[in-house]
């Protein structure tokens, strides 16, 4: 598929692997939409970003825990783009979590944000999708739903449900709707991790060296303009599997 003209919708595009995901797909040609929740500053440069590379773009308001909110995003961009043809979940929420001290309120927001945001979207997105029967959705996971985290286990949980749903939306919306899931490594770490960590992270890898989000970016253009992929989990993870 080629992407120039198309209209992509990227959940947590303002900032980080999101943002550079956008500017992948807007330096491809499509349209693209994004959503934030609070990074107002965030999102409006990469609207401009968006803008500078000679396509449309649009920067939409979302909180995901809110099937509400979902549904009115999704028909925004149909109404102000005339379709929706890319569907990229990777708006996303991780911090720690030790299973002693997390608290109900927490597991709700993880689950919310990580696993039932990109339900939601993809459930709005889809309908569209079917009719036109043509359609790609990509959701963001993350290696550690092969390989839990103990103070993170309701982050892990949410996104090895992640990886279930896509592989399920996969045999759902098909033939004319491809859904495929990228595992991503380490490729940005979260602020404050400590430099022993982030070795230790980078350890567990073949490539001994962290990714970035350019690769995350690739990884989606590659899945957004293949005919031939659905229902694959991608790991972008510089060997980590078999480390």
């Amino acid at each position: 598929m080629e992407l120039e003209g198309k209209v992509a919708l990227v959940t947590g595009g303002a900032k980080r692997v999101g943002r550079e995901i956008a500017l992948g797909l807007a330096g491809a040609g499509a349209q693209v939409a994004i959503t934030y929740r609070t990074s107002v500053s965030d999102a409006r440069e990469t609207l401009r970003k968006i803008r500078g590379l000679g396509v449309k773009g649009l920067a939409l308001r979302v909180d995901q825990r809110s099937g509400r909110e979902v549904r009115q995003a999704v028909r925004r961009v149909e109404k102000d783009f005339g379709r929706l043809d890319i569907l990229v979940n990777s708006a996303s929420s991780f911090y720690p979590t030790p299973l002693s001290r997390v608290s109900e309120a927490q597991w709700e927001e993880m689950i919310g944000a990580n696993l039932t945001g990109p339900w939601r979207f993809a459930q709005a997105a889809a309908a569209g999708m079917l009719r036109r029967r043509l359609g790609r959705i990509i959701n963001i996971a993350d290696v550690s739903y092969e390989s839990p985290w103990s103070d993170y286990l309701p982050y892990c949980a949410a996104k090895g449900g992640l990886v279930t749903l896509t592989l399920g939306l996969a045999k759902a919306l098909a033939p004319h709707v491809q859904a495929n899931v990228i595992a991503p490594g380490p490729i940005l770490f979260p602020p404050g991790l400590a430099p022993r960590e982030r070795r230790r992270a980078l350890d567990r890898t073949l490539l001994k060296r962290p990714g970035g989000p350019r690769e995350i970016a690739e990884a989606v253009l590659y899945l957004a303009k293949s005919d031939f992929v659905t229902g694959v989990v991608l790991p972008v993870d510089g060997g980590r599997r078999l480390a």
